[in-house]
Protein backbone atom coordinates (compact mmCIF):
# COMPACT_ATOMS: atom_id res chain seq x y z
CA UNK A 1 0.00 0.00 0.00
CA UNK A 2 1.40 3.55 -1.12
CA UNK A 3 0.27 6.80 -0.83
CA UNK A 4 -1.44 8.34 -4.47
CA UNK A 5 -2.21 4.31 -5.31
CA UNK A 6 -5.40 4.17 -7.07
CA UNK A 7 -8.24 2.08 -5.63
CA UNK A 8 -11.35 0.46 -6.96
CA UNK A 9 -14.72 0.54 -5.13
CA UNK A 10 -15.14 -2.95 -3.76
CA UNK A 11 -12.07 -3.70 -3.71
CA UNK A 12 -9.75 -5.53 -1.40
CA UNK A 13 -7.10 -3.01 0.25
CA UNK A 14 -5.48 -5.38 2.90
CA UNK A 15 -6.37 -7.60 6.02
CA UNK A 16 -6.30 -7.24 9.39
CA UNK A 17 -4.76 -10.59 11.71
CA UNK A 18 -4.97 -11.02 15.02
CA UNK A 19 -4.01 -14.76 15.06
CA UNK A 20 -0.89 -14.56 17.17
CA UNK A 21 -2.41 -12.35 20.00
CA UNK A 22 -4.04 -13.74 23.17
CA UNK A 23 -6.74 -10.96 23.02
CA UNK A 24 -8.98 -9.48 20.65
CA UNK A 25 -7.79 -12.12 18.56
CA UNK A 26 -10.42 -11.87 14.99
CA UNK A 27 -10.24 -15.58 13.80
CA UNK A 28 -11.15 -17.27 17.56
CA UNK A 29 -13.75 -14.41 17.62
CA UNK A 30 -15.30 -15.05 14.55
CA UNK A 31 -15.09 -18.70 15.12
CA UNK A 32 -17.14 -17.52 17.90
CA UNK A 33 -19.83 -15.77 16.38
CA UNK A 34 -20.08 -18.51 13.87
CA UNK A 35 -20.74 -21.49 16.59
CA UNK A 36 -23.29 -19.16 18.19
CA UNK A 37 -24.72 -18.63 15.21
CA UNK A 38 -25.18 -22.38 14.26
CA UNK A 39 -26.59 -23.26 17.99
CA UNK A 40 -29.12 -20.64 18.29
CA UNK A 41 -30.35 -22.05 14.56
CA UNK A 42 -30.74 -25.20 15.45
CA UNK A 43 -32.31 -24.14 19.01
CA UNK A 44 -34.68 -21.89 17.08
CA UNK A 45 -35.87 -24.62 14.56
CA UNK A 46 -36.54 -27.07 17.28
CA UNK A 47 -38.12 -24.14 19.54
CA UNK A 48 -40.60 -23.94 16.39
CA UNK A 49 -41.48 -27.55 16.35
CA UNK A 50 -42.10 -27.73 19.99
CA UNK A 51 -44.60 -24.95 20.20
CA UNK A 52 -46.52 -26.15 17.44
CA UNK A 53 -47.42 -29.27 20.33
CA UNK A 54 -47.39 -26.77 22.52
CA UNK A 55 -44.48 -28.16 24.23
CA UNK A 56 -42.31 -24.67 24.46
CA UNK A 57 -44.28 -21.58 25.00
CA UNK A 58 -44.37 -18.68 23.26
CA UNK A 59 -42.32 -16.44 25.19
CA UNK A 60 -39.58 -19.29 25.06
CA UNK A 61 -40.17 -19.12 21.32
CA UNK A 62 -39.63 -15.54 21.07
CA UNK A 63 -36.48 -15.75 22.95
CA UNK A 64 -34.81 -18.57 21.20
CA UNK A 65 -36.16 -16.35 17.78
CA UNK A 66 -34.39 -13.05 19.20
CA UNK A 67 -31.27 -15.15 20.52
CA UNK A 68 -31.03 -16.65 16.25
CA UNK A 69 -31.53 -12.62 15.22
CA UNK A 70 -28.68 -11.44 17.13
CA UNK A 71 -26.26 -14.15 16.37
CA UNK A 72 -27.38 -14.01 12.63
CA UNK A 73 -26.01 -10.46 12.60
CA UNK A 74 -23.10 -10.64 14.54
CA UNK A 75 -22.17 -13.69 12.41
CA UNK A 76 -22.95 -11.86 9.07
CA UNK A 77 -21.04 -8.98 9.90
CA UNK A 78 -17.83 -10.82 10.36
CA UNK A 79 -18.34 -13.13 7.34
CA UNK A 80 -18.88 -10.14 4.59
CA UNK A 81 -15.34 -9.57 5.32
CA UNK A 82 -13.93 -11.98 6.98
CA UNK A 83 -11.34 -15.22 5.49
CA UNK A 84 -8.43 -17.21 6.14
CA UNK A 85 -5.54 -14.28 6.55
CA UNK A 86 -8.31 -12.09 8.74
CA UNK A 87 -10.58 -9.46 8.54
CA UNK A 88 -10.67 -8.00 4.94
CA UNK A 89 -10.35 -4.06 4.38
CA UNK A 90 -12.87 -2.73 1.62
CA UNK A 91 -12.38 -0.12 -0.15
CA UNK A 92 -15.70 2.05 -0.03
CA UNK A 93 -15.34 4.25 -3.05
CA UNK A 94 -13.11 4.78 -6.25
CA UNK A 95 -10.06 7.06 -5.62
CA UNK A 96 -6.45 7.07 -4.56
CA UNK A 97 -5.20 6.77 -1.16
CA UNK A 98 -4.32 10.08 0.62
CA UNK A 99 -2.65 8.88 3.69
CA UNK A 100 -1.29 5.84 5.39
CA UNK A 101 -1.49 6.00 9.60
CA UNK A 102 0.19 2.50 10.09
CA UNK A 103 2.82 0.56 8.48
CA UNK A 104 2.70 -3.12 7.74
CA UNK A 105 2.73 -5.48 10.42
CA UNK A 106 1.85 -2.71 13.04
CA UNK A 107 -0.55 -3.14 15.89
CA UNK A 108 -3.88 -1.89 15.36
CA UNK A 109 -7.11 -1.40 17.99
CA UNK A 110 -10.90 -1.47 17.06
CA UNK A 111 -11.34 2.46 15.67
CA UNK A 112 -8.50 3.51 14.73
CA UNK A 113 -7.64 5.06 11.43
CA UNK A 114 -5.67 2.98 9.22
CA UNK A 115 -5.48 4.86 5.74
CA UNK A 116 -7.35 7.61 4.11
CA UNK A 117 -9.02 7.50 0.58
CA UNK A 118 -9.55 10.74 -1.10
CA UNK A 119 -11.57 11.56 -4.31
CA UNK A 120 -10.08 14.64 -4.73
CA UNK A 121 -13.27 15.78 -6.93
CA UNK A 122 -14.93 18.34 -3.95
CA UNK A 123 -12.25 20.35 -2.24
CA UNK A 124 -13.18 22.67 1.13
CA UNK A 125 -10.51 25.91 0.78
CA UNK A 126 -10.30 27.83 4.29
CA UNK A 127 -8.96 31.24 4.63
CA UNK A 128 -8.03 33.19 7.47
CA UNK A 129 -8.64 37.32 7.08
CA UNK A 130 -8.04 39.71 10.08
CA UNK A 131 -10.10 40.42 12.36
CA UNK A 132 -11.39 44.20 10.90
CA UNK A 133 -13.15 42.74 8.38
CA UNK A 134 -15.48 40.86 10.45
CA UNK A 135 -18.52 43.20 10.00
CA UNK A 136 -18.12 42.65 6.10
CA UNK A 137 -17.48 38.61 5.95
CA UNK A 138 -21.67 38.23 5.84
CA UNK A 139 -21.34 40.09 2.81
CA UNK A 140 -19.07 38.15 0.86
CA UNK A 141 -20.91 36.30 -2.48
CA UNK A 142 -17.78 35.37 -4.29
CA UNK A 143 -14.04 34.76 -5.11
CA UNK A 144 -11.22 34.41 -6.84
CA UNK A 145 -8.28 31.68 -6.81
CA UNK A 146 -5.13 31.41 -7.77
CA UNK A 147 -3.04 28.48 -7.76
CA UNK A 148 0.43 28.91 -6.29
CA UNK A 149 1.96 25.55 -8.38
CA UNK A 150 0.58 27.03 -11.96
CA UNK A 151 -0.12 30.45 -10.93
CA UNK A 152 -3.36 29.93 -12.67
CA UNK A 153 -6.57 32.00 -11.79
CA UNK A 154 -10.08 30.50 -11.50
CA UNK A 155 -13.13 32.48 -10.35
CA UNK A 156 -15.85 30.74 -7.89
CA UNK A 157 -18.47 30.29 -10.60
CA UNK A 158 -15.73 28.70 -12.80
CA UNK A 159 -15.14 25.75 -10.02
CA UNK A 160 -18.92 25.81 -9.16
CA UNK A 161 -18.02 26.64 -5.97
CA UNK A 162 -20.08 28.66 -2.78
CA UNK A 163 -19.32 30.41 0.73
CA UNK A 164 -19.82 27.83 3.26
CA UNK A 165 -19.44 29.73 6.14
CA UNK A 166 -17.35 32.18 8.19
CA UNK A 167 -16.46 32.60 11.87
CA UNK A 168 -17.87 34.52 14.65
CA UNK A 169 -14.94 34.42 16.31
CA UNK A 170 -11.14 34.72 16.25
CA UNK A 171 -8.94 31.36 15.73
CA UNK A 172 -7.24 30.88 19.38
CA UNK A 173 -3.85 30.18 17.10
CA UNK A 174 -3.33 32.97 14.99
CA UNK A 175 -6.48 35.63 16.16
CA UNK A 176 -7.67 35.25 12.54
CA UNK A 177 -11.27 34.77 11.81
CA UNK A 178 -11.98 31.69 9.11
CA UNK A 179 -13.94 31.26 6.39
CA UNK A 180 -14.35 28.23 4.44
CA UNK A 181 -15.50 27.90 0.69
CA UNK A 182 -16.19 24.43 -1.50
CA UNK A 183 -14.72 24.22 -4.56
CA UNK A 184 -15.09 21.45 -7.41
CA UNK A 185 -11.40 19.94 -8.36
CA UNK A 186 -11.72 21.45 -11.56
CA UNK A 187 -8.14 23.24 -11.81
CA UNK A 188 -5.66 20.68 -10.98
CA UNK A 189 -5.47 21.74 -7.16
CA UNK A 190 -3.70 20.15 -4.35
CA UNK A 191 -5.82 18.43 -1.77
CA UNK A 192 -3.40 20.12 1.01
CA UNK A 193 -1.82 22.79 -0.68
CA UNK A 194 -2.05 26.37 -0.43
CA UNK A 195 -3.98 28.79 -3.14
CA UNK A 196 -4.15 33.44 -3.24
CA UNK A 197 -7.73 33.73 -2.25
CA UNK A 198 -9.50 37.38 -3.15
CA UNK A 199 -12.86 37.65 -1.14
CA UNK A 200 -15.20 39.25 -3.28
CA UNK A 201 -18.54 41.22 -1.75
CA UNK A 202 -20.89 43.22 -4.05
CA UNK A 203 -20.93 47.17 -4.12
CA UNK A 204 -22.74 49.52 -5.30
CA UNK A 205 -19.22 51.93 -6.08
CA UNK A 206 -18.71 51.97 -9.76
CA UNK A 207 -15.05 51.94 -10.20
CA UNK A 208 -12.62 51.46 -13.58
CA UNK A 209 -10.47 48.38 -13.73
CA UNK A 210 -8.21 46.64 -16.24
CA UNK A 211 -7.07 43.17 -16.32
CA UNK A 212 -4.07 42.54 -14.23
CA UNK A 213 -2.66 41.47 -17.18
CA UNK A 214 -2.44 45.15 -18.91
CA UNK A 215 -0.42 45.90 -15.86
CA UNK A 216 3.93 46.25 -16.42
CA UNK A 217 6.09 48.00 -13.66
CA UNK A 218 9.66 49.76 -13.31
CA UNK A 219 11.05 50.02 -10.25
CA UNK A 220 7.85 50.15 -8.08
CA UNK A 221 5.65 52.39 -10.89
CA UNK A 222 3.00 50.68 -12.42
CA UNK A 223 1.41 51.61 -16.54
CA UNK A 224 -0.27 50.64 -19.35
CA UNK A 225 0.33 51.28 -23.03
CA UNK A 226 -2.93 52.95 -24.30
CA UNK A 227 -3.02 52.98 -28.05
CA UNK A 228 -3.20 56.24 -29.70
CA UNK A 229 -3.50 55.16 -33.76
CA UNK A 230 -3.12 51.10 -34.92
CA UNK A 231 0.66 51.98 -34.59
CA UNK A 232 1.20 54.07 -31.83
CA UNK A 233 1.01 53.09 -28.02
CA UNK A 234 1.97 55.19 -25.52
CA UNK A 235 3.37 54.67 -22.15
CA UNK A 236 0.62 55.75 -19.39
CA UNK A 237 1.62 55.64 -15.77
CA UNK A 238 -1.44 54.79 -13.73
CA UNK A 239 -2.45 54.54 -9.87
CA UNK A 240 -3.34 51.72 -9.15
CA UNK A 241 -6.02 50.37 -6.35
CA UNK A 242 -7.27 47.07 -4.99
CA UNK A 243 -7.29 43.93 -6.76
CA UNK A 244 -9.36 40.77 -7.20
CA UNK A 245 -6.62 38.45 -8.30
CA UNK A 246 -7.75 39.54 -12.21
CA UNK A 247 -8.65 42.92 -12.12
CA UNK A 248 -6.78 46.20 -10.71
CA UNK A 249 -9.04 49.25 -9.68
CA UNK A 250 -7.04 51.94 -11.46
CA UNK A 251 -7.43 55.68 -9.30
CA UNK A 252 -5.43 57.75 -12.15
CA UNK A 253 -3.96 57.86 -15.31
CA UNK A 254 -6.20 56.32 -17.88
CA UNK A 255 -10.18 57.23 -18.39
CA UNK A 256 -12.68 54.84 -19.66
CA UNK A 257 -12.98 55.42 -23.44
CA UNK A 258 -9.58 54.87 -23.57
CA UNK A 259 -8.03 51.81 -25.52
CA UNK A 260 -5.40 49.44 -23.59
CA UNK A 261 -3.29 46.83 -24.46
CA UNK A 262 -4.60 43.98 -22.18
CA UNK A 263 -2.41 40.87 -23.59
CA UNK A 264 1.10 41.10 -24.66
CA UNK A 265 1.86 44.11 -23.51
CA UNK A 266 5.63 42.89 -22.63
CA UNK A 267 6.04 42.86 -26.29
CA UNK A 268 5.47 46.55 -26.82
CA UNK A 269 7.90 47.36 -24.13
CA UNK A 270 10.37 44.91 -25.88
CA UNK A 271 10.12 46.70 -29.02
CA UNK A 272 10.59 49.97 -27.35
CA UNK A 273 13.58 49.13 -25.62
CA UNK A 274 14.79 47.96 -28.85
CA UNK A 275 14.39 51.08 -30.91
CA UNK A 276 12.52 48.77 -33.86
CA UNK A 277 9.40 47.18 -34.57
CA UNK A 278 8.07 44.42 -36.49
CA UNK A 279 8.19 45.32 -40.32
CA UNK A 280 4.96 43.22 -40.22
CA UNK A 281 3.39 45.04 -37.11
CA UNK A 282 2.66 48.44 -39.61
CA UNK A 283 4.66 50.95 -41.81
CA UNK A 284 8.24 51.36 -40.46
CA UNK A 285 9.90 54.76 -41.70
Amino acid sequence: MLEGKKVLKGKSLFSISGSALADNNSAVRFLEAKNNYEKSELDYQRAKELAKDKIVSEKDLLNAKNQYDNSKLIYDNLNKNFNSSGQRVISPKNGFIKQLFVQNGQYVEAGQAIVSISQNKTLLLQADVQQKYLNILGQIRSANIRTLHDNKSYTLEQLNGKVLSYGRNANTDNYLIPINLQINNIGGFVSGGFVEIYLKTFTNNQSLTVPNTALLEEQGVFYVFVQVTPELFEKRIIEKGATDGLKTEIHKGIKQSERIVTIGAILIKLAKASGTLDAHAGHVH
